[in-house]
């Protein structure tokens, strides 16, 4: 497929379905795109697809068939959208930093598809908004997908979930207690963690 060049080609690529329950519209979102008229389209839209469809199939939809709706706030960015953001101070890294994380169809320095959404898992913010609740969800994600990196922020728990081939499996927070909750070389990285997410949903089996 190539870059769209029109509304109608556009809107074609929106209506990709990359799981059961998402499609592309669902992540071209951009309140950057939106405010200072910078479209949010992607260059080679069939490796965005192909990010995009790991992303949801892997993590997303595992998450919405155990805790239920899953809010977008930021997905894919464009090239040009990200750029300006990092440009301008507006919580964007570096273009080759996000590539293969908001940048989803451009694979990362050491040839790596990734794909990128911000997402809010209401179900666990709704009863675990106390200081460091966002722990739970990190090592209930961590001992259930097959993550690469986890980036959470104050607000909502919201959190940067990352699916990339040869998943590195981090854990980085803003929130407070902020920092590295773990990597690889962690003792904390091995073992079950479900003391920290008694009561939550369990991982329900995909068909297939």
């Amino acid at each position: 497929m190539r870059q769209p060049g029109s509304m109608n080609s556009l809107e074609n690529l929106g209506r990709v379905r990359l799981s059961e329950n998402y499609f592309m519209r669902d992540f071209l979102y951009s309140e950057i795109s939106n405010f200072y008229g910078i479209p949010n389209i992607p260059h080679h839209p069939d490796v965005a697809i192909e990010a995009g469809t790991r992303l949801c199939g892997e993590l997303l939809e595992p998450l919405r068939a155990a805790f239920g709706h899953v809010a977008i706030r930021s997905a894919y960015r464009s090239p040009e959208v990200n750029a300006f953001g990092n440009e301008n101070d507006l919580n964007c890294a570096r273009n080759e930093a996000n590539y293969a994380h908001h940048i989803w169809d451009y694979r990362d320095g050491e040839g790596r598809l990734g794909a990128t959404a911000c997402i809010v898992v209401p179900w666990v913010w709704d009863r675990h908004s106390e200081e460091g609740d966002w722990r739970r969800l990190a090592w209930w994600i961590h001992d259930h997908l097959p993550y690469n990196s986890l980036w959470f922020f104050p607000k909502l728990w919201a959190v940067n979930v990352n699916w990339r081939e040869a998943p590195e499996r981090r854990i980085d927070s803003y929130a407070v207690p902020a920092g590295l909750l773990t990597k690889p070389s962690f003792d904390n990285h091995a073992g079950d963690h479900g003391a920290w997410y008694e009561g939550f949903p369990a991982l329900k089996e995909r068909d297939g």
